[in-house]
């Protein structure tokens, strides 16, 4: 790799870290393992190709240009927290790696979270992760990183609301939400 190419990798991982928190490479990297995929099946469950997968983890390509398979990923990263807080079993994972993967977009967080049988009153998570998707509909994390940073000297409890449900993972949003609970 020549040096105008890893300028060019390092400036899209900075972009990818910037809208989505974390470079691409990291993000599908733990999915992965934390799943038990590989990255062809990750592409399959996402709706990428594998060798758009494999252009956005290595930096050759900056962004998800579809707003469905965002929205796969951040439902992804809910499902791997349950996976690994124990919530949810490695077969249910299975099947609802296969409800993310016929989701076309709009709300994936409902229908994900209706198959888990509970109803009723909604769980933290659900909420932190309505507010999370509400955020991210509305502008891009590098956007609300930069927002937050505008409101940091003025209003720190407000720019701290914004790095952590806009931008952060949803594990740092849960830990956040309950800690503000009263």
């Amino acid at each position: 790799m020549d040096a105008a190419q890893q300028e060019t990798t390092a400036r899209a991982r900075e972009l990818q870290r910037s809208w989505y928190g974390e470079p691409l490479g990291a993000l599908f990297r733990r999915l992965i393992d934390d799943l038990g995929l590989n990255q062809a099946r990750l592409a399959g469950v996402l709706g990428l190709s594998a060798p758009m997968l494999s252009q956005l983890m290595s930096g050759q390509r900056a962004k998800i240009g579809n707003p469905a398979v965002v929205q796969r990923v951040q439902a992804l990263q809910e499902l791997a927290g349950q996976v690994a807080d124990g919530s949810v079993s490695a077969v249910e994972a299975t099947t609802r790696m296969e409800e993310i993967k016929k989701s076309q977009g709009g709300s994936v967080l409902t229908a994900t979270s209706h198959s888990g049988g509970t109803s009723g009153a909604p769980t933290v998570k659900r909420v932190v992760r309505e507010i999370q998707s509400l955020l991210r509909s509305v502008a891009a994390a590098g956007d609300i990183i930069d927002a937050a940073d505008s409101l940091a000297q003025t209003h720190p409890e407000l720019a701290e609301f914004l790095r952590v449900y806009g931008a952060g993972r949803t594990a740092d949003a849960v830990a956040h939400y309950e800690a503000h609970q009263s």
